[in-house]
C-alpha cells in the first residue's frame, strides 16, 4: 500500500508518496519553485493565503502524480505536517474569511502579554504549560478586536493543517496536539481551557472536534479525488504541526529523544514525560504527536524564527541567482570564525526564545579591508549556529540534556559549514536522516490508517546517512562575543 504525505510549509508545499512495506520514497514534488511569499501589511506582520496554500497542495501532488512512478489508486491514506501556530478562520460554508495570520506574525504579542498578566502566571504555566503570546489564541483574538465584522462571520477556527484536511474531506477536526499549540488546551483539566475561552470572550462552537492525531479526520471527497487522480474515500489520517511532525519523521517520540531542524525557522524539539514549564516561556511545551491523557508525551520546542530564512535574506541581497551550494563552497574559503565578523540573526519577527523581543538582524566588527561577501556568507551560518547554543542552554536550565540530536539531510543541514559549527559550538552529536516534513506526515498516515502499528514499525528500515561529532575546531571565544553582543542588544531593545 502507498501512503501520501503533505507537508504545508511556509516556503512551498512538498508531497511524497511512500511504499509503505519497503519504506522507501517513490515519488516526492514540490510547488511552487520559487518560495511563496510572505504578505507584510504592517511591520511584523505576517499572512499567507489559505487558497493559495491548497492550490499549491493540489499542483505538488498533480506533478507527484505525473512522474509515473507508482499508481495513484493504490494511495490508501494521506497524511497532513503543517507549519505551527497559524490561524484560518472559514464561515459556515468553510469558505476562508482572511488571510491567514501565520507563525512569525508579531501583531498579537501584546494581546498575549496582557493575557497572562490577567490570567496569572502561575495558572498560564501549570495549566496551559505556556503564556497565551503571540499563539493562536491570541491571533483569534486579534481578529475579534479589530475585524469584528470578519468574526462575527466564524463558524470555525483552524490550524493550517485543518484547513488542508477540510478542503480535501469537507470535513473540520482538530487535536489535543493542534489546541495546545495554540494556547487553547488545560493539561492540568485534560480539556479546552475554559479560563481562555472565557477570557477572550470566544465560543466553544468555534472549537472543531477534537479526536486523535493518529485517526480519520475524514475521507477523500469524490469531487476532489476526480481531480487529483486518487481514489474516493481515502482516510485522511493524520494531522501534525511540521516540529512534532518533524520528531515523527526521525521516530523521536521517546522521552529523551530530541530532534532539529533549520528550515525557514530553526528548531529543536525535545519529547519528555513530564509537565515542563519555562518561566519565561522562552521555550514552549504542547502535546506531542502520541501524547494521551493516559500516557503523556509532550514536546518542548525552542523555535529561532530567522535561520533558513538569514541565508535565503543573504543569498538575495548578493546574488540571487547563486544557489545554495556554492554559497557554501564560497564560505569554505574563510577560517572558523569569520575574522571576528559577528551576526545576529533575528529578523523574523519576535523571538520567542529572547522573551518575544524584536531583536532585529545585526552585523558587528565589520573590516572593510578584511571581510568580503565569503566572510559574511561564513558569519550568517555561525551565527544561526550560535543562536542554537543560546537555545539549547535554554532547554538545558528546562531539564532537557541531549546527548545526540537527530536531524533531516535538508536545508542547513546540507551545508557542512554549518552542520559542523552547529555540533562544535554545542558539543553535541548530530545523526543525520534522508527525511522531510512530507515523509513524516506519510508515515504519520501510515501509523493512522493502522498499517503500522507504532512508529518504531513504521522506522525498522530507516538509518542514519551521516554522524557529525566535534572536531577541534573551537568556536566558544567566539560564541562568548556573540552572547555579550546579543545581551546588549537586548538590554536596548523594548
Amino acid at each position: 500500500m502507498l501512503l501520501l504525505g503533505i507537508d504545508v510549509g511556509t516556503s512551498s508545499i512538498k508531497v511524497s508518496v511512500v511504499d509503505s512495506a519497503s519504506g522507501n520514497i517513490l515519488s516526492r514534488a514540490q510547488y511552487p519553485d520559487v518560495e511563496a511569499e510572505i504578505l507584510a501589511p504592517k511591520y511584523g506582520w505576517a499572512e499567507q493565503s489559505p487558497d493559495l496554500w491548497w492550490e499549491h497542495v493540489q499542483q505538488a501532488i498533480l506533478i507527484c502524480n505525473a512522474k509515473q512512478k507508482y499508481n495513484p489508486l493504490s494511495i490508501a491514506a494521506i497524511g497532513i505536517a503543517y507549519q505551527m501556530h497559524g490561524l484560518v478562520i472559514v464561515d459556515e460554508n468553510q469558505n476562508s474569511l482572511r488571510n491567514s495570520i501565520i507563525w512569525c506574525d508579531s501583531r498579537a504579542v501584546k494581546i498575549g502579554d496582557q493575557a497572562l498578566k490577567d490570567l496569572g502566571e502561575d495558572f498560564a504555566l501549570s495549566h496551559l504549560l505556556n503564556s497565551p503570546g503571540n499563539f493562536t489564541a491570541s491571533k483569534l483574538a486579534w481578529v475579534k478586536q479589530n475585524e469584528p465584522e470578519v468574526y462575527s462571520k466564524i463558524s470555525k477556527m483552524m490550524l493550517p493543517g485543518d484547513y488542508i484536511s477540510m478542503k480535501l474531506t469537507g470535513e473540520i477536526t482538530t487535536s489535543i496536539s493542534a489546541l495546545s499549540e495554540g494556547i487553547f488546551w488545560d493539561f492540568a483539566t485534560n480539556s479546552l481551557s475554559q479560563e481562555v475561552m472565557t477570557y477572550y470572550g470566544f465560543k466553544a462552537s468555534l472549537i472543531p472536534e477534537i479526536i486523535p492525531v493518529f485517526s480519520e479526520h475524514g475521507q477523500l471527497t469524490k469531487t476532489v479525488a476526480q481531480k487529483l487522480g486518487l481514489k474516493e474515500g481515502i482516510p485522511v489520517a493524520y494531522k501534525a504541526g511540521d516540529q512534532p511532525n518533524n520528531a515523527l519523521s526521525l521516530n523521536v517520540t521517546k522521552p529523551g529523544e530530541v530532534a532539529a531542524t533549520a528550515g525557514t525557522s530553526g528548531v529543536i524539539y525535545g519529547v519528555t514525560d513530564q509537565l515542563l514549564s519555562d518561566k519565561q516561556s522562552r521555550v514552549n511545551t504542547f502535546a506531542h504527536v502520541n501524547h494521551s491523557t493516559i500516557d503523556q508525551r509532550l514536546g518542548v520546542l525552542l523555535c529561532i524564527n530567522g535561520t533558513g530564512s538569514m541565508n535565503r535574506w543573504t543569498k538575495s541581497l548578493f546574488d540571487s541567482s547563486m544557489n545554495y551550494a556554492t554559497m557554501n563552497s564560497v564560505a569554505k574559503n574563510v577560517a572558523p570564525g569569520s575574522d571576528g565578523l559577528l551576526v545576529l540573526p533575528f529578523g523574523n519577527g519576535a523571538e520567542r526564545m529572547l522573551n518575544n523581543k524584536m531583536v532585529g538582524v545585526h552585523f558587528q566588527h565589520i573590516d572593510l579591508n578584511l571581510h568580503t561577501q565569503a566572510h559574511i556568507f561564513r558569519a550568517v551560518q555561525e551565527g544561526i549556529a550560535f543562536a542554537f547554543r543560546y537555545g539549547l542552554d535554554i532547554l538545558k536550565e528546562n531539564g532537557m540534556q541531549p546527548s545526540i540530536i537527530r536531524a533531516g539531510r535538508s536545508n542547513l543541514f546540507l551545508s557542512d559549514i554549518f552542520s559542523q559549527s552547529f555540533v562544535n559550538i554545542t558539543g553535541i552529536p548530530v545523526e543525520l536522516y534522508e527525511n522531510d516534513g512530507s515523509y513524516g506526515a506519510a508515515v504519520g498516515a501510515g501509523i493512522g490508517a493502522g498499517i503500522y502499528q507504532s512508529a518504531d514499525e513504521a522506522f525498522i528500515n530507516k538509518k542514519p546517512v551521516q554522524l557529525i561529532e566535534p572536531n577541534i575546531e573551537n568556536l566558544e571565544e567566539q560564541y562568548q562575543k556573540w552572547k555579550k553582543l546579543l545581551e546588549r542588544q537586548l538590554n536596548t531593545t523594548n
